[in-house]
Formats: structure tokens, sequence, C-alpha cells
């Protein structure tokens, strides 16, 4: 799993930046986001790891099943990842990427686990003791295990 964390830092380094420049976080997040799930599918990641596809190939596939999901700078993003060989890592690139997009605008992730459902007032007071508590936005998922 470390090797899979630091193929994708520099590539996630790389598309954090290039969208910040171009005040594109949340469209890169969401490409990025719709490019892992097509590459993490388990037919797609079949035929992406056959030897004797190139790159350009895998590219093509990617960019084919993601549609008009990716913009030209993330095609050209994807095209980099298969000719380096690295698309596998796309899914890690983007957790990294999400997590670099979070640190900037100081978005905490909590996950509550509770025994029974959460209303929309009890999970609004939590997250705004939260909050405070923190001293920095926060985003709440509540699951329920009885």
């Amino acid at each position: 799993m470390a090797e899979i964390t630091t193929i994708a830092r520099p590539y996630a380094k790389a598309a954090f930046s290039y969208a910040r420049e171009q005040n594109a976080l949340a469209p890169w997040g969401g490409m990025l986001a719709f490019a892992a799930a097509v590459v993490a599918d388990e037919r797609m990641a079949a035929y992406l790891s056959r030897p004797q596809l190139t790159g350009a190939k895998q590219a093509e596939a990617v960019i084919a099943a993601c549609g008009d999901k990716l913009d030209k700078p993330g095609q050209n993003f994807v095209r980099q990842l298969c000719a380096n060989r690295r698309i596998a890592a796309l899914p890690a690139i983007r957790e990294q990427f999400d997590a670099m997009v979070a640190e900037l605008q100081k978005l905490g992730e909590v996950t509550v686990t509770s025994a029974f459902p959460m209303g929309d007032a009890e999970t609004a007071k939590l997250t705004a003791s939260l909050k405070r508590r923190f001293a920095q936005d926060v985003r709440v998922a509540v699951e329920v295990d009885p």
C-alpha cells in the first residue's frame, strides 16, 4: 500500500497544483472521482492490466468510458498516467487530491457511529459542536450500528 501511495503522490500534487491555478478544484475533484471509479471497476481493471495493451490504448479506453466527464486537461492527465503505466494508481491519486483540497479548505471529515438513526437536527447540532471544537469546517457522515 505504501508503494501505491508513493507513486500517487507526485501525480496528486501536480493535479492539485494545476486545478488550484485554474481555480477548478471542484471540477477536477469530480473528474478524478469519476475516472477513478471507472479505473477501479473490476472489468475495466482487468482490461487495463493486460500486458499487451499499450499506454495509448489504455488511455483511449479510459477516456472513452469517461465520455464527457473529462475535459481536455483531464484527458491529458489520463494520457500521462497511461503513458507512464500508472493508471492503476488513479484511485489513490484521487484520495490524495481530496485530502489536499480538504486541508486547503480546512475541512475535517468525521464518521459518527450511532446505535440509532440520527435526525437532521441532531446531526446539525453535532456538526456545529465539532466545528467549534476543531476550529474548522467539518463534514459529518453518520453510520448506524445497532
